[in-house]
């Protein structure tokens, strides 16, 4: 029996589907469903986390016409989406979520929680100064919707808040890439949400890395490859920068890399979207793009 819908839930966990929804439930644990099943389907929303089982299914659908994602990045899935097909991201679903998690690395750092954890460890007292967030600048590479996001969080912190984007936009108080020469040796802290293009990918390298100031942090809640993995490493090594990693390049970090060891660095395996947020987001987000592709309506977040 085949369907015009494959999807990671339910319709009844998704919630507010029309009755009788043609799906098929596949989550990519197990086999997925045969070819058979599979000849009607025209909207695929990828399993969460399951990218790497799920992008082989892609060929065996020749009726597809839609690629949903659950992720805001698509630069693994696009490539594996054939054309005339529309992908679409979940532009939004991880706002708070990553905004959350770069707020937690940057108080972490800035105050020297690993290393309390270290000392917590060996049983030792040690009253010491750090850094306060408070009195701070910090820059955000990338303002879309999570950087309006981080943005929101770290306005409480009474820090300095310097947004840039692609372009310039100065009826938001936006700089634009060309400005970053001027304006990251004045930055305490970068925060990187800036998505993996060819244009992004190591824009963060020794250049870049060398105008930061020392002492600076360096966060990355965005992709792996925005950095020069190399030059950053030269830099943590030389003690001059500090950083916090969500995402690293490559990725998985394995455990003979020298990343994990490099002094001030606090790296995080990719937890910016897994949370108790994703999945209440993640209905509601299914929810509205099968709604409107129901309706024959334009589809949210598609390229």
């Amino acid at each position: 029996m085949s369907a015009r819908y494959l999807l990671p839930y339910a319709p009844d966990v998704i919630g507010g589907l029309p009755a009788g929804l043609d799906a098929l439930v596949w989550d990519g644990d197990g086999p997925a469903p045969s070819d058979d099943a599979l000849r009607e389907v025209e909207f695929f929303c990828l399993p969460y986390l399951r990218h790497a089982v799920a992008l082989p299914v892609i060929p065996h659908l020749p009726s597809l016409k839609v690629v949903q994602t659950l992720t805001a990045g698509m630069d693994d899935v696009l490539p594996h989406v054939p054309d005339g097909v529309l992908a679409c991201s979940a532009r939004g679903l991880h706002d708070a979520s990553t905004a959350e998690l770069a707020v937690t690395l940057i108080l972490a750092s800035l105050r020297g929680v690993p290393h309390f954890t270290r000392l917590q460890d060996q049983g030792r007292w040690s009253q010491e100064f750090h850094q306060s967030l408070a009195d701070r600048t910090v820059l955000i590479l990338g303002y879309g919707s999570i950087g309006r996001a981080l943005a929101v969080r770290l306005e409480p912190f009474e820090c300095e808040i310097v947004r840039v984007a692609r372009s310039a936009r100065p009826e938001e108080r936006v700089h634009g890439v060309a400005e970053l020469p001027d304006l990251l040796p004045s930055a305490d802290v970068v925060v990187l949400l800036t998505p993996l293009t060819p244009e992004s990918r190591h824009l963060v390298d020794a250049g870049f890395l060398s105008r930061m100031k020392d002492g600076a942090l360096l966060v990355n809640v965005a992709r792996g490859p925005v950095v020069d993995t190399a030059a950053l490493l030269a830099e943590l090594t030389a003690q001059r920068l500090r950083a916090a990693l969500d995402v690293t390049d490559p990725e998985p970090l394995p455990a003979d890399h020298p990343l994990w060891h490099a002094p001030g660095v606090l790296i995080t395996p990719h937890v910016g979207g897994p949370s108790s947020a994703f999945l209440p987001r993640a209905r509601r987000t299914l929810r509205e793009q099968i709604l409107r592709y129901e309706n024959g309506e334009p589809l949210a977040a598609g390229r």
